[in-house]
């Protein structure tokens, strides 16, 4: 998968010279509703875009759903764009991608060029080809890498700075969870988890000032952990933590990556208990302990309980809930979520045998 990337901040006026390299003439530009007035994407779009017709799609909700992506999908089609530009949140980047997968697959359409440009210091979204909306309550995720991998990513910082701490706090706990959940995958590999290692130091490191104060010096190296998290899921994908955090979302109406958060600690306690018969990963027990060992001493602490314990001390500081009960999810709704949120295909990316009980056991510590 190949991708023209500019990082910086002022980087986002590389979408001028995108534009006339490509040769395109009507841009369908994707952004989130108000976030696009207050991040300076308008001024932004409006800067760079003066030269071709664009027309803006934003009739979509935090969690996209399907019918949300099939009004911008049939504004796309009447438009005869050339070029897909998507500005925001992760919300706003996964309806880009989905319209244009759609394009190609239900109308035989050309693969038009994919400009993907992050808003939010988090989600990580221009660096995967995963894509995320729902179908009534039940999430799903259909990203092709040769459709939805953006064409080109622009991640400049100077676009965050009006982010709101709530979001600038639950974006950074979901790629600080995409970074750890990547880095003990049974899918890691040496590559992955060089980029999982700079983000987790990047996110560790920054995420508090970043929610605190939300400039430059401290939203720049959010972002860059953010990047470097989303390649490296791109080479692994999640696991458990991120499958549990959607009907967490869908049901009670917790911020993604603040669900993320909240069994990120206790699945890294799970998973360094691994044993002979538990161990999932072909390259065994030592290596998994090793790879926790590793997750700990990037999050500088001394043991997985530790760790724990420095994971809830940081959404607390940050401004994140750590109890269930707290945002209105009691032991009797633990059920549900298990039953919606127990996905085969990232459980078993996890390094340690993951059955019901166990997942149960974590609801209930967290409750």
């Amino acid at each position: 998968m190949n991708q023209a990337e500019y990082i910086g901040d002022g980087s986002v006026d590389n979408l001028r010279e995108i534009v006339r390299g490509e040769g395109v003439e009507r841009v369908f530009v994707v952004s989130g509703r108000d976030s696009y007035e207050k991040s300076g994407a308008r001024e932004a779009i409006d800067r760079n875009l003066r030269a071709v017709k664009f027309d803006r799609f934003c009739e979509f909700s935090v969690n996209p759903k399907i019918e949300e992506i099939e009004l911008g999908l049939r504004k796309f089609e009447r438009g005869d764009y050339e070029m897909i530009v998507g500005i925001g949140g992760g919300s706003a980047i996964d309806v880009a991608k989905s319209i244009k997968m759609f394009h190609v697959e239900r109308y035989s359409g050309r693969a038009v060029p994919l400009v993907a440009i992050p808003t939010t210091a988090g989600s990580g979204s221009e660096a995967t080809y995963f894509v995320v909306y729902y179908e009534g309550k039940e999430k799903q995720s259909a990203g092709k890498p040769e459709l939805t991998y953006p064409d080109y990513a622009i991640v400049d910082p100077r676009l965050t700075l009006s982010m709101p701490s709530s979001v600038a706090a639950s974006t950074g706990m979901d790629v600080l969870g995409q970074a750890i959940e990547s880095y003990w995958n049974v899918n890691a590999t040496d590559e992955s988890k060089e980029l999982a290692n700079k983000a987790i130091r990047l996110l560790v490191g920054n995420l508090e000032k970043s929610v605190a104060e939300g400039n430059i010096s401290n939203r720049t190296p959010v972002m860059l952990g953010a990047n470097l998290a989303g390649k490296a899921i791109n080479l692994t994908k999640t696991t458990a933590c991120h499958s549990v955090a959607y009907p967490i979302t869908s049901y009670f109406g917790v911020a993604h990556g603040h669900a993320v958060g909240l069994t990120l600690g206790e699945m890294l306690v799970f998973n360094s208990q691994v044993d002979e018969r538990s161990c999932t990963d072909e390259r065994g027990v030592r290596y998994v302990k090793d790879t926790i060992g590793e997750i700990t001493k990037l999050l500088d602490a001394e043991s997985a309980l530790e760790s724990r314990r420095k994971i809830k001390t940081l959404m607390t500081k940050i401004g994140l809930e750590t109890r269930l009960l707290k945002l209105g999810i009691k032991k009797q709704d633990i059920q549900m979520i298990i039953e919606n949120g127990f996905t085969p295909e990232r459980v078993k990316n996890n390094p340690r045998v993951l059955e019901e009980q166990d997942l149960r056991n974590m609801l209930d510590n967290i409750t």
